[in-house]
């Protein structure tokens, strides 16, 4: 049996939240039980020129909504930028997750030729959706929960590999 796009999108954009939820719970519950303040985590960034972890799980949400949305056709909310804590940050991943939680399976599978045009620095990059899925949504979108990961690694939480992956 073949993959469809839903399978191929949806339940691997939720996957990854997911884990990025587990990520930040674990981290916050280190940081908690070892006195130190979680916004330092939250501002934290791997170097001076890349997103703070907020900016991370706010492009990972961005990536993974869009994606689906800009695949079925429909248009996704529009969340601002403004977390500043690690329970905006969860809450941020959540409200993601109930958007994906409503994308009809219907919108998404067979659309692999829909158009998809995106804005890029350099003017516009054209598509289809199977190409926009599988060789800029979903590589966008792990990069920046991998980056999270790091964030959190390098500012010393106790997580690694098989938190990231989570279980099977």
């Amino acid at each position: 049996m073949a993959l469809s796009m839903y399978d191929l999108s949806v339940p691997v954009f939720s996957r990854g939240l997911g884990q990025l939820t587990h990520l930040l719970e674990k981290s916050l519950a280190h940081a908690r039980a070892n006195d130190i303040d979680p916004a330092t985590l939250v501002d934290a960034r791997l170097a001076p020129d890349m997103l703070t972890l907020a900016g991370q799980i706010q492009r990972a949400s961005d990536a993974s909504k869009l994606g689906v949305a800009r695949i079925a056709g429909i248009t996704a909310p529009s969340f601002p930028d403004e977390e500043k804590t690690y329970d905006e940050l969860l809450a941020r991943i959540a409200k993601t997750q109930d958007f994906l939680a409503t994308v009809d399976r219907a919108l998404v599978d067979g659309q692999e030729e829909r158009p998809v045009t995106i804005k890029t620095r350099e003017g516009e990059a054209h598509f289809t959706a199977q190409r926009y899925l599988l060789q800029f949504a979903l590589p966008n979108f792990f990069f920046h929960v991998t980056t999270a990961y790091g964030v959190l690694r390098h500012k010393g939480m106790p997580i690694g590999k098989m938190d990231y992956l989570g279980r099977f």
